[in-house]
């Protein structure tokens, strides 16, 4: 691994701090590509067992799995509170990062031995918000995987996959290799 890097938009490392001056965060490790592919390979195993270390976002947003199979995902997540705009419904983000992490676990049930994926673009259109106690399930769905590109789509629904509409979105992803 190399050494760490620095950001400077974060006073004294922490974002939101001090007067707005610049700052640095030290990030302690740029990981190489070999051995991010090397980690992410058993990723969705870890995944599909519920283990809290595999991804910290699930943890952090309350995401639980509700299911895989070869090219779909489906995940879901209980609104809170702490999830809102200053307007009093969830966050617009919050729909997009979902999704798109049902995105990205749909691809990871289609890759080969050593492939890891990053997203490259992604577009949510949204049509409804939510609240606190509302039940969002994301489905995501393989389109094509390619050699070096995969096209995913998926939205969030409330309460199942029945479900009325909140947001859909398209994203495409680089399917990346060792040694790429």
């Amino acid at each position: 691994m190399e050494k760490g890097w620095t950001h400077s938009r974060f006073k004294d490392g922490v974002p939101g701090s001090g007067s707005g001056q610049a700052g640095s965060l030290q990030y302690p490790y740029r990981v190489s590509s070999r051995i991010f592919l090397q980690e992410t390979m058993g990723y969705l195993e870890k995944i599909q067992k519920g283990d809290p270390d595999a991804n910290p976002f699930f943890t952090l947003m309350g995401i639980r799995v509700a299911g895989t199979e070869s090219g779909r995902a489906t995940l879901e997540m209980t609104v809170r509170p702490d999830m809102y705009n200053g307007a009093g419904w969830m966050q617009g983000g919050l729909f997009a990062a979902l999704v798109d992490e049902a995105m990205a676990l749909a691809l990871y049930t289609v890759l080969g031995g050593g492939e890891g994926i990053a997203t490259i673009s992604e577009n949510t259109s949204f049509f409804r918000g939510a609240r606190e106690g509302t039940v969002l399930v994301a489905e995501g769905r393989v389109i094509r995987k390619g050699r070096r590109v995969a096209f995913t789509e998926g939205e969030v629904r409330e309460g199942g996959p029945a479900g009325q509409i909140l947001s859909r979105t398209v994203a495409s992803f680089a399917v990346v290799r060792p040694g790429a």
